[in-house]
């Protein structure tokens, strides 16, 4: 990450910052950010946006408190989406309405 003690996620939520980035995009392994690790339980809710203290206080795995708490102070959106279906940078990038957005 180039600093102590930052994970990757608070080194891009820092960098995203310095660089005045419009979103974080957050790509992962599921389509978005649910109640529950949807690999392990059938029955877990997708969130089709959230906020900041809702994701820390239901300790939601999207990225490390630090970098949700360094996006909440800068209002800095994160939008967590899947990177394994083909097609959903551009989908992203085009302002198409995948994933999850996490915000105020």
């Amino acid at each position: 990450t180039g600093n102590p003690y930052f994970t990757t996620d608070t080194a891009a939520a820092l960098r995203a910052m310095e660089i005045n980035a419009d979103v974080i995009m957050k790509a992962t392994k599921v389509d978005g950010i649910y109640d529950k690790d949807p690999a392990k339980h059938t029955d877990a809710k997708k969130f089709a946006n959230i906020t900041y203290i809702d994701v820390l206080n239901k300790g939601l795995k999207v990225m490390d408190s630090t970098a949700i708490s360094l996006c909440m102070d800068n209002h800095l959106p994160i939008l967590a989406f899947d990177l394994t279906k083909k097609g959903n940078i551009a989908r992203v990038i085009h302002g198409e309405d995948i994933g999850t957005i996490v915000k105020s």
